[in-house]
């Protein structure tokens, strides 16, 4: 099991996400929206927040050891989390909110970084070899973190990390009345092969809020149109691990 997964995004009627952008065309009817989608936990690539947070400086590890396996610590039982995606585990959060923070890093990430975030009284999940395996760190926060529905809130590499791998439940996007036009601005979803083909939605619902936004919602029924969703063992560790 997993929770469900929301991507919730407003873009241009051209389709770009950037916020600058369309904080220019539209109000606050992104966040009306997200509450009644009731995801309390929200899902960020690293680059945003670097962009909105952290910083571009990443953490250096002394003793560069990676953890080497899989790993998760609970700081503290929430009913949300602002969920990072970092894969080799660098975010530094000296400057951060009392959000409830959770970072999802790879098996890559040092032991001095699982330490730091520990002491940070950061919650984290490593998981995959090389890179983050989405689909089990899905099955963990599930399993462990006891998270039901997730909102998957850009940026465009993220979102498309997430549709490849088959792991998307549910597209809710807004579009804003204006057009951004600029060459090499993020789109709702990037990094898809080359040869990728489009794939059908269901359609669910579609309002008009304020600011002439229109906010749309569809389901995704073919989950196995890219790719199959990573294999998650059945059975997880019963206890939390720490990095050292």
């Amino acid at each position: 099991m997993r929770p469900w997964l929301v991507c919730h995004m407003m873009q241009s009627l051209d389709g770009r996400i950037d916020c600058d952008m369309v904080e220019k065309i539209s109000g606050n009817e992104y966040y009306y929206a997200l509450e009644e989608l009731d995801c309390p936990s929200l899902i960020e690539g690293k680059r945003s927040y670097q962009k909105h947070l952290c910083g571009d400086t990443g953490f250096k590890a002394d003793k560069p050891a990676p953890m080497g396996k899989e790993a998760y610590f609970i700081a503290s039982n929430e009913a949300g989390y602002k969920i990072s995606l970092d894969n080799p585990g660098e975010l530094l959060w000296d400057k951060a909110d009392n959000a409830a923070r959770l970072c999802i890093v790879s098996e890559q990430a040092s032991r001095q970084y699982l330490d730091y975030l520990r002491s940070r009284g950061i919650s984290y999940i490593a998981t995959g070899r090389q890179v983050i395996n989405l689909g089990r760190a899905l099955e963990i926060l599930a399993a462990k973190f006891k998270l039901k529905r997730i909102a998957v809130v850009g940026g465009g590499r993220i979102n498309g990390a997430f549709l490849e791998a088959g792991l998307i439940d549910e597209l809710s996007v807004m579009i804003a009345p204006g057009i951004d036009g600029r060459i090499g601005q993020p789109a709702l979803f990037d990094n898809l092969p080359a040869d990728a083909p489009p794939l059908p939605l269901k359609f669910k619902s579609v309002k008009t809020m304020a600011n002439n936004v229109l906010w749309a919602r569809y389901l995704v029924e073919n989950h196995s149109h890219y790719q199959k969703s990573p294999t998650v063992p059945a059975i997880l560790p019963d206890r939390d691990e720490a990095a050292v």
